[in-house]
């Protein structure tokens, strides 16, 4: 669907009227009360201050004076973010004063059920309308409400606007519980594929090795720091953002001037490499190999290089080895979102474990490999369900608010 209405593209049935949603809703601003009367344990005479953030977790409650709360709401009530990213998100169950980044939506309960409301406010045209409608050329996106007010909203009969909603809450119902199940499935492939690497990696026979990442590398040492420049002829550099799902990304790469500054040759990366990212929230402690090499391209300050010695390894599975040690990491704690860099010191203390033999390091391998590529596919296809799904809560409430509830299952 474009940003236009849904009801510019069908016909309404005859007993439907359309009215502006300023004309059926009355949008209500919160308020921002100050700082300094925050407190963050519940107590006499104060009232919860609800946020946008609250909707997703209870990690940072929040309680104001009761006298310094000015717009409430309750558990039943619309409420509207009113900033991004991403905007115009549609919440409820939480009761309290809410603040400035909430809009409480109210229908006007002669010509709107609240419930009819409330799945309309999610309807992927109206949703589109609102982002576009909220582009600044600077500073913060907003939902306008003067612009809100303008849409225009498909009304039918309250009765007819009751039994619309029970039909989308069954379907919707069934439409979660589908997702569930999906997302347990998706869940449940990953999870056996790391119990398999786990596996393979702590019930080592007594034919393995266990030795440091500074005893079986001939280098570990992070990258330079570039000159960063437009021309395309420039070096390429990796960056953080090029490690991601235990692959070298090329397309968040950037451009180094070599006419203003050198790159030693050793932190340009080698076939086999381990690239391990040593800083950065939310990226610290993710690995990638080098399993291909059709560009040259060195590591900036953010990513250490781990080279293996090639007399040790079969090179794709210390590429294996390398996404245990980054679980291990994980586990540790060192690649939690408090942590900020995995020093040099602690990257050569890492444990690698590895057959001694080189042909039973390539049978593991091919072992990984073949169960990987399965784990992808079942990865693939509930991926596309969980869109598919999607895609189905959109159609569905295209249809219901353009009158075309026969054409609902």
């Amino acid at each position: 669907m474009s940003e236009e209405s849904i009801i510019e593209k069908i016909t309404l049935p005859k007993d439907w009227k359309t009215l502006p949603f300023g004309d059926v809703c009355e949008i209500s601003g919160g308020s921002q009360p100050p700082k300094p009367t925050f407190i963050y344990e519940p107590k006499e005479g104060y009232v919860r201050l609800v946020q946008v953030r609250d909707y997703r977790t209870n990690n940072f409650t929040t309680y104001i004076p009761k006298e310094k709360a000015k717009k409430f709401c309750n558990k039943t009530d619309i409420m509207i973010g009113r900033y991004g990213p991403p905007i115009f998100g549609i919440f409820r169950g939480l009761e309290g004063a809410y603040n400035v980044a909430l809009m409480k939506a109210i229908p006007n309960q002669e010509l709107l059920n609240q419930e009819y409301l409330y799945w309309f406010l999610k309807t992927d045209s109206l949703v589109k309308f609102v982002e576009k409608s909220s582009k600044r050329a600077a500073g913060q996106d907003g939902v306008r409400k003067e612009v809100l007010y303008t849409y225009p909203t498909p009304i039918p009969p309250l009765p007819k606007q009751k039994q619309i909603v029970v039909i989308l809450d069954k379907a919707f119902a069934a439409i979660d519980t589908a997702k569930a199940n999906a997302e347990q499935n998706l869940q449940n492939a990953k999870e056996l594929f790391e119990s398999y690497l786990q596996n393979i990696f702590e019930n080592k026979g007594d034919d393995w090795e266990e030795k440091t990442l500074a005893e079986v590398c001939d280098l570990i040492k992070r990258g330079s720091q570039p000159k960063y420049t437009e021309n395309k002829d420039g070096e390429i550099v990796l960056n953080q953002k090029c490690i991601r799902d235990h692959k070298i990304n090329f397309s968040h790469s950037r451009r180094h001037d070599l006419s203003i500054k050198s790159i030693n040759e050793e932190r340009y990366i080698q076939l086999g490499d381990g690239l391990i990212n040593s800083t950065g929230t939310g990226t610290l402690g993710r690995v990638a190999q080098v399993r291909d090499l059709n560009q040259r391209a060195f590591v900036d300050t953010h990513i250490t290089i781990v080279r293996p010695k090639k007399e040790l390894f079969y090179l794709d599975f210390f590429g294996w080895a390398l996404i245990y040690i980054e679980k291990i990491i994980e586990k540790s704690g060192e690649g939690a979102s408090g942590q900020t860099e995995l020093s040099r010191k602690l990257v050569e203390k890492l444990v690698v474990s590895f057959p001694k033999k080189m042909e039973q390091q390539k049978q593991i391998v091919l072992k990984l490999d073949s169960l990987s590529l399965e784990t992808k596919k079942l990865e693939s296809i509930y991926t596309k369900k969980l869109a598919d799904l999607e895609e189905m809560k959109k159609s569905i409430l295209q249809k219901a608010f353009s009158g075309q509830l026969s054409t609902i299952n």
